[in-house]
């Protein structure tokens, strides 16, 4: 403007001299009048208004030498003021598209920088966590922060993070406000820098001073509304709104991609656990098994990390719900293992028993045989899990014992039954004992026409090796050592642990220290991971002690153990 003034002042042949002033101030003087000649009242001066912006103004300023030739400097001044006016509105113009592509380019910038931030994950509290970790990166004002989700089923809001209040800090109340439900009801930003003056605020949070409420919108629904406030007023401008609904815009889709995965999860889990507890009660002394194990491993899966990890491994949240689905379906391949062998409680069933006694009383008419005295040791061989070398050389003998008689010869006791009763230990036949040991590639097979996600990809070969042992001696595949995945042998300590631990139709449950030494004893045998039973006998107490907490957050929420005090 200096130099379109210095070039008018030529025009004019040097006979006035020019000024310009921005909002009373004058500003720029051209020729040889001083700034306080350029006065409204002063004798030889005329002004017109030039508009800077939309809040701005100033007026250009003429100061004739010769006033007599008015008419000609009023031509220059209009020309003069018409050329600095278009070259105000131009540079106006110019700074408006300048700070919009600037605007927009932050906008993108802070689109494609929260995109990867908030989407990382599809479990609710890190996408929230991110979002606020987002506005917090941003710098906007406001000391306070919270966001509200929606849930679903009882169509509610209720918060779900927040920052800057006093701890224990009441928030709900903000739920019910006029200004809340209507920036939910019309889907748009809305900033009040004057809480005390809004008519839809009835100070549900005492202390606040303005705010910014972002909704945050899927395709579907209002998922949510982000909230940034401040104790002080006028805090908040029109390009934190756009910035914060770019924010909203990204955390929509991922809130609702959340909710959705939560919802699939507590279906997946709800079926899950409907079979586990359906292979559970086909043998009553069994209930509870698969869901104890799986509360159990994942409490030693935190427990490792708390510490360190297992040889500086430290298992993810996907690992973790990983190895939680792993317990809960472990056995889930004992479907197809026959009833009478699954739940077999003595060598022979009673209906068998019976036709042995029947037997017995029979022969022992014609044979001088005290068949009472016989039936009862045979009992006592029957329901014994290590019965002593005694009572089964009595049973050899009952075994070679015939009584012939008419040229028939009668047996007291048959190959299948003596294949039974002489076992040295428990009450599995070697067939019997490979069907049951057929369950982990059983499980494996029922379970690999499920559609698991990408963070499973183990689930299957952790179920198929529970029973693998580090010797070699296990099964279904006699794998060793290292060839045994890290999460496969900790769900082999805590199957056997609970196994153990909880009463059976052949045995008392055992006490903890009587568990513990169990353990030692596999360890010694070079059955069972060193290392990882070493740290669960440990640290036992505090294991079982998070188990139940697991067993409160269930599979679908196992991030919260992330924060045991939140428990």
């Amino acid at each position: 403007m200096r130099n379109l003034l210095r070039k008018a002042a030529e025009l004019a042949g040097g006979r006035c001299s020019l000024a310009i002033s921005f909002e009373g101030e004058v500003a720029i003087v051209e020729g040889p009048a001083p700034a306080a000649a350029f006065g409204e009242d002063e004798p030889g001066v005329v002004g017109v208004p030039i508009r800077f912006d939309e809040l701005h103004s100033g007026r250009l300023f003429m100061l004739m030498d010769e006033p007599e030739d008015r008419e000609n400097h009023t031509k220059i001044l209009n020309f003069i003021s018409y050329s600095i006016q278009e070259l105000v509105d131009m540079e106006y113009a110019r700074r408006s598209i300048a700070e919009e592509a600037l605007a927009k380019y932050r906008e993108l910038a802070l689109f494609h920088r929260s995109v990867p931030n908030i989407n990382t994950s599809l479990h609710m509290r890190d996408v929230v966590n991110a979002l606020i970790d987002e506005c917090r990166l941003e710098n906007y004002p406001g000391e306070l922060g919270m966001i509200f989700l929606l849930e679903p089923s009882r169509k509610i809001f209720r918060l779900a993070v927040q920052f800057g209040f006093p701890f224990g800090t009441y928030l709900q109340p903000m739920v019910d406000s006029v200004l809340f439900h209507e920036v939910v009801a019309s889907g748009r930003g809305e900033i009040v820098n004057d809480l005390e003056k809004e008519v839809r605020w009835d100070n549900e949070l005492p202390g606040l001073g303005s705010m910014i409420l972002i909704p945050i919108n899927s395709p579907n629904r209002c998922e949510g509304v982000l909230i940034l406030a401040s104790r002080n007023t006028g805090v908040f401008e029109a390009a934190h709104r756009r910035s914060l609904s770019t924010l909203a815009s990204v955390a929509g889709i991922s809130v609702s991609n959340a909710f959705n995965f939560e919802g699939i999860q507590k279906l997946m889990n709800a079926i899950l656990q409907a079979l586990a507890e359906a292979i559970d009660s086909r043998d009553p002394y069994t209930a509870g098994h698969s869901e104890r194990v799986a509360h159990l491993a994942v409490a030693f899966g935190h427990t490792l990390n708390e510490a360190g990890g297992y040889r500086g491994r430290v298992f993810s949240d996907d690992e973790l719900r990983e190895i939680y689905y792993a317990g809960i379906l472990h056995d889930v391949g004992k479907i197809g293992i026959k009833e009478d062998v699954l739940t077999k409680r003595t060598r022979l069933p009673e209906r068998r028993m019976d036709v042995v006694r029947a037997r017995f009383q029979l022969l022992g008419q014609f044979d001088g045989f005290d068949w009472g005295h016989a039936f009862e040791q045979l009992c006592g061989v029957n329901k014994a899990m290590v019965p002593d070398e005694t009572a089964l050389e009595f049973v050899r003998e009952l075994g070679g014992r015939v009584m012939r008689r008419n040229g028939t010869t009668l047996r007291y006791l048959y190959d299948d039954e003596l294949e039974n009763l002489l076992l040295s230990y428990g009450n599995l036949t070697r067939d019997e004992r490979r069907e049951i040991q057929r369950h982990p590639a059983e499980s494996e097979r029922i379970l690999q026409h499920i559609p698991l996600q990408d963070s499973y990809a183990n689930l299957l070969t952790i179920i198929r090796q529970h029973h693998e042992r580090m010797d070699g001696s296990g099964y279904p595949d006699g794998l060793k050592g290292e060839e045994i995945l890290a999460q496969s042998r900790l769900m082999a300590i805590v199957d056997i642990y609970d196994a153990v631990t909880q009463e059976r139709h052949y045995k008392p449950a055992f006490t903890r220290s009587e568990a513990m030494k169990i353990l030692r004893q596999e360890v010694d045998e070079g059955k069972l991971d060193s290392d990882l039973t070493d740290f669960f006998l440990n640290n036992i107490e505090s294991i079982e002690m998070l188990s139940e907490q697991v067993k409160v957050t269930k599979g679908t929420h196992l991030s919260a153990l992330g924060n045991l005090s939140s428990l």
